[in-house]
Order: structure tokens, then sequence, then C-alpha cells
């Protein structure tokens, strides 16, 4: 039994395939050998030279990859260092300060010990504490006679006052301390009202 094609859209209907042509069969001449070859060698270098252009922009990529992650890691660690030691300088100033009261406190428990060379003592370790601290961008808060001012100030009471306009500070309790401009400590005032 043969089978035959059949065309699926007819039942039962047979195929009518062309013959097929026949291949052509590649020329035996030299000269399109030739030419066949020298294509071959065309494409063969071109190939090549895309090859060698991918693998130096593969080379390129890796390189800058590395870079990239050796760059990252380096201020990863630069960063690390730096929260970790940020206040290197300011300790190194502020020594100074603990030194020179180590020196005030031993001088005080002498016997004998001149009370006037401790003021003075005790005076200098303040200025040295305040230039320390200026330096850093520290600056006091002080604002005895002057309007009362809610960023910078806490009223602790009011006191009646004749000789001052209202919402005058009259008194610092206790000084406020600004960094780099920003509050840090509020001054702890007592503010004046109207009689």
């Amino acid at each position: 039994m043969t089978t035959e094609p059949m065309d699926h859209r007819t039942p039962g209907a047979h195929l009518d395939l062309p013959e097929p042509e026949s291949e052509a069969v590649p020329s035996t001449e030299p000269a399109a050998i030739e030419q066949h070859a020298a294509t071959l060698a065309e494409v063969s270098a071109e190939l090549a030279a895309v090859r060698a252009k991918t693998e130096d922009y593969w080379d390129q990529v890796l390189r800058a990859r590395a870079e990239t992650e050796n760059l990252r890691r380096r201020q990863a660690a630069e960063l690390e260092k730096a929260h970790k030691y940020a206040l290197d300088g300011f300790v190194r100033e502020l020594l100074q300060v603990h030194d020179s009261l180590e020196l005030g406190h031993a001088a005080a428990l002498e016997e004998g010990a001149d009370i006037a060379k401790l003021r003075e003592g005790n005076d200098l370790t303040l200025k040295l504490l305040d230039d320390v601290m200026a330096r850093f961008g520290v600056a006091p808060v002080d604002p005895q006679g002057v309007a009362f001012n809610p960023e910078f100030h806490q009223a602790m009471s009011v006191q009646p006052r004749i000789d001052l306009a209202p919402n005058t500070v009259t008194a610092v309790l206790q000084k406020g301390y600004t960094l780099n401009g920003r509050l840090v400590r509020p001054a702890l005032v007592i503010v004046s009202r109207a009689a």
C-alpha cells in the first residue's frame, strides 16, 4: 500500500508537488575557487579583527568593573575612618585643657597654695577651653540684656521689671551653645514682664 500526499483542504485530493530543481553545483573552475578562497580569507580576517576588538572591550569592561569595586571599597574604608576618628583633632586640642586642669588641681592640693595663682590658672584654663571650642565652631549663647528669642533661649521664670521692656532677658542662669550656627543647648534665662 502506497500513501500519497494529501491536500488537507480537500479530503482525498492529491498534491501536485513540483519537481525539485537541480541544486547548483559549485563551480570547480580555478578562478571561482580562488575567488571563494579570497572571500573566505577576508571574512576570516574580519572575524578575527572583530574578536580581537570584542576581547579588548571585554577586558576594558572587566578593568572598569574592578576599578569601580576598588573605589567603592576605598571610599567605604575612608568613610569608616572619618566616622571613627571624626573627633580626633578636637580631642587633641581638648587634652591641653585637661592637662591644665590636672596641674591646677595638683597645685590646689598643695599646702600653702596661693589662691591668687590658682584663680589665674583657672582663668587661663577657661580661656584655653573657650579658644579650643571656638576653633571647632562652638560659640556661646549669652543673651544678657537682649530680647528673648525662643529659638536660642529657654525661659525658666518671669520677673516683673519696670526698668526693662517686656520679654527682655534679665539674667542668664546657664549659657547656651551653638555648633556651626546650630543650637546645641539653649541658654536658660529669666525674662522680664511688665510690672
